[in-house]
């Protein structure tokens, strides 16, 4: 998607600090962190949310949680522990419309998130 500030991230047009990149994922820091930690999972092609998760996208699905333990432990946040949140539309917090899993750690984070 041309207008994609997400697409644009993961095509290298705007550069970020990659805490991990391979030939279909990404993630990076949050520009507007809520934790210590707060790192972005995405896959490098334009799904808007979880409402357009199609049965192609399973084995993404899975490479995307099986990266995010491995991110924790290399952010060494496994063993505190970590939050992982999915936000979906403008009312559940989503601000860019790609497919994208927060990844939060550093701190004793609290419930409910607000």
């Amino acid at each position: 998607m041309d207008d994609c500030v997400f697409c644009k991230i993961a095509s290298g047009q705007i550069p970020t600090k990659k805490a991990y990149e391979d030939d279909v994922l990404i993630a990076f820091n949050d520009i507007s962190p809520k934790a210590p930690i707060h790192i972005l999972v995405m896959p490098k092609f334009h799904i808007a949310s979880v409402n357009d998760i199609q049965n192609i996208d399973d084995a993404l699905l899975g490479k995307i949680l099986k990266l995010i333990p491995k991110l924790a432990a290399m952010l060494e946040i496994d063993m505190s522990g970590y939050r992982v949140v999915i936000n979906c539309g403008e009312n559940g917090g989503q601000s860019v419309d790609h497919l994208h899993f927060h990844l939060l750690g550093g701190r004793v984070l609290t419930w409910p998130p607000g």
